[in-house]
């Protein structure tokens, strides 16, 4: 997905309304830190913003306040607080007061519409400034079912006359006006700031509605522009877990569409998640079931899925990941993991290596051409060129209060249910008797065979057995 800034718009603040609590998403978390694909709604918000070309960003918080400061830490936005909550332009008028934003071009949209498209943003600042007669621009858009929405009052040119919210519509308004406010605006800056104080709270909930600063301009001669928006779907706000759903499967698809469109094959698109950060190259293949977190990357012709689950992890080129799961990992070129291999935090394999089934390796790295095949735990290891390691063998790499290092060199071939007790050491051209337990270092060329001699003991399973019938 494309993160570039589609053209700067100078002198322009966004401002992102994110202070509600969301009360219909019956969660302890703000509405606007629910998440689509590994991203919250308002970081969704607050990319479109970015790519739109806004150069100022102001995000309005309220509820939830402390969770918030820390979600949008590292966000590159200012926060400004609606400590009481009295509606959207209570909300705005609170941002300029503490921003103290005069001048250029200020949009104002909400925290939870994670579909908006940056250059729809971009669009209602250009209609602003087009002209600069125009005290402001909205997006309109006639949506099939537009219960809920405010109704636009349009005169001629598209221009508009007057907002009315839907809990103050008539029923004659609600059956014969079409033309819908998703709640996006553009403001000349100057004329937001002189008017603000002037709205009013005379309606059916008793709060400032930004959508009424419309007539106010208008009644003042101001031009105020409507830019219609034809694809409803990307201004659908989100206020209930089912809602939430809904728009993670159009971004879903959205993504997965843009992907196909660059040579990335996949199966059933449906049955993929590819989070927004995540980078995929020509010729690969994505597998049904698969999901693509944070900053993974899958390079040229690697094979994904199905059913596996990548979060920040590199995929070399013409590797093969199948039913894995792995986090923070490094998986160099023709490597094949899996199925059913766990790689957590820290793993590296290297150029050619082989993590099968069963397997889970945990910050240790995997040489050229080394195989952990099946049943095994590698903790804390570093693993040499062309190293076997036979079934069920385990790094002991914990003693109770600190993790210990395995080292094991190149071309070594451990046995079946081998246990290394860390710290330890094995050579070059190694190799261990199965069933052994590993606790001192290994010289290079060795064999080691630490397990307790084989007794057998004649005619035993049949006296066993007698014991056992005995009535």
């Amino acid at each position: 997905m494309s993160t570039s800034v589609l053209k700067p718009i100078p002198h322009s603040t966004a401002i992102i309304l994110a202070a509600g609590k969301g009360t219909r998403m019956k969660s302890d978390l703000p509405k606007a830190a629910h998440t689509i694909l590994g991203r919250s709604l308002i970081k969704w918000g607050i990319s479109a913003a970015r790519q739109a070309g806004y150069e100022r960003i102001v995000v309005v918080i309220g509820s939830g306040e402390d969770y918030m400061r820390e979600h949008l830490k590292d966000a590159g936005v200012e926060l400004v607080v609606q400590h009481e909550q009295k509606g959207t332009g209570h909300a705005v008028a609170v941002a300029l007061d503490q921003t103290k934003i005069a001048e250029g071009i200020v949009a104002v949209f909400y925290g939870d519409t994670p579909l908006i498209e940056p250059a729809t943003l971009a669009r209602v600042a250009e209609k602003l400034s087009e002209d600069e007669k125009n005290a402001a621009a909205i997006l309109v858009t006639r949506p099939k079912d537009p219960s809920g929405y405010g109704r636009v009052l349009l005169g001629k040119s598209g221009v508009v006359d007057a907002i009315i919210e839907d809990r103050d519509c008539s029923h004659e308004e609600r059956d014969t006006l079409v033309d819908c406010n998703p709640g996006i605006y553009a403001f000349d800056a100057t004329e937001l700031y002189k008017n603000i104080k002037r709205l009013g709270c005379d309606n059916a909930q008793g709060e400032y509605y930004i959508t009424d600063m419309i007539g106010i301009l208008r009644k003042e001669g101001q031009s105020v522009q409507s830019v219609l928006v034809e694809d409803d779907s990307q201004l659908m706000g989100i206020n209930s877990q089912v809602q939430l759903a809904e728009a993670a499967k159009v971004m879903q698809l959205r993504i997965n569409r843009a992907w196909m469109d660059e040579g990335v094959f996949m199966l059933d698109p449906n049955l993929v998640w590819i989070g927004p950060d995540v980078v995929l190259n020509r010729n690969t293949q994505v597998l049904p079931l698969t999901f693509l977190w944070g900053t993974t990357e899958i390079h040229e012709g690697a094979v994904v899925g199905p059913n596996t689950r990548l979060s920040n992890t590199i995929v070399g080129a013409h590797s093969v990941i199948d039913e894995t799961v792995a986090q923070d990992v490094r998986i160099d070129e023709d490597v094949h993991v899996g199925p059913r291999a766990y790689l957590r935090p820290g793993t590296h394999l290297k150029r050619g290596a082989h993590a099968g089934t069963h397997i889970e390796i945990k910050n240790s790295t995997v040489g050229e051409g080394a195989k952990v095949p099946h049943l095994s735990y590698i903790g804390d290891a570093t693993i040499g060129e062309g190293v076997n390691i036979g079934a069920g063998s385990i790094t002991c790499n914990y003693n109770g209060f600190e993790k210990n290092k395995t080292v094991i060199g190149n071309r070594t071939f451990i046995g079946s249910n081998t246990m290394m007790v860390a710290p330890v050491s094995l050579g070059d051209d190694v190799i261990t008797g199965a069933g052994s337990i590993i606790t001192e270092d290994v010289e290079s060329g060795s064999l080691a065979i630490a397990r307790e001699r084989q007794k057998n003991i004649k005619g035993y399973t049949k006296k066993y057995r007698a014991s056992h019938n005995k009535e």
